[in-house]
């Protein structure tokens, strides 16, 4: 009697303990369900739709995010260069290539904390498209460090690992058939410190 009572405390407990443990992990770690990867870019597509999973739905909540749908836009993050290096604050970075079609484009960092991201817009650390400083054949290149630097020239702050962070408003490449077959910017380390 006592040792059927035992494995039923037992088997409950590891049910219950095992289901909370499963579910913590993918709202605090998350996998990446949905994800669309573009070269060092990422984005969820689906985030701001019926169409998104309960698990990040439940991450993005948790962390207090608000996303934006797909008649907005899209948001892709970066957290590693065009080799698959994590972005560090000491290096300096070169961002060029092309931008997809869209009313408005905004580049920012972020702080990477632990697997959260802190945005560092609201110290300045941003750039968007309309104020950007463009060559004769349209195109550019953003010097993402820590230094000052000619031209366009997006600040780090921080100690710790960061993102890039590339948000396009009002843009047919919100949906993920198309957020796949997008061509966006390369991240080169030019130098570290």
């Amino acid at each position: 009697m006592f040792r059927s009572v035992f494995l039923i405390a037992f088997a409950l407990s590891l049910a219950i303990g095992g289901g909370a443990a499963s579910a913590w992990i993918m709202i605090d770690r998350g996998f990446g369900f949905g994800a669309v990867d573009v070269g060092p870019w990422t984005a969820f597509p689906d985030l701001g739709t019926a169409a998104a999973d309960p698990y990040s739905r439940a991450r993005f909540a948790r962390q207090g995010y608000l996303a934006i749908g797909q008649a907005e836009g899209i948001v892709f993050t970066a957290m590693r260069d065009s080799l698959g290096l994590p972005l560090s604050p000491t290096c300096t970075y070169q961002v060029e290539g092309p931008i997809p079609p869209s009313r408005l484009w905004t580049l920012h960092t972020a702080q990477q904390q632990s697997d959260e991201l802190e945005s560092s817009a609201s110290t300045g650390a941003a750039l968007h498209s309309l104020a950007i400083l463009r060559r004769e054949d349209a195109s550019f290149d953003i010097s993402v460090s820590r230094h000052p630097a000619p031209g366009n020239w997006l600040r780090v702050d921080g100690s710790g690992r960061f993102a890039l962070v590339l948000t396009l408003y009002d843009t047919a490449v919100a949906t993920t058939s198309r957020a796949v077959d997008v061509d966006l910017p390369l991240i080169r380390r030019l130098a570290c410190d």
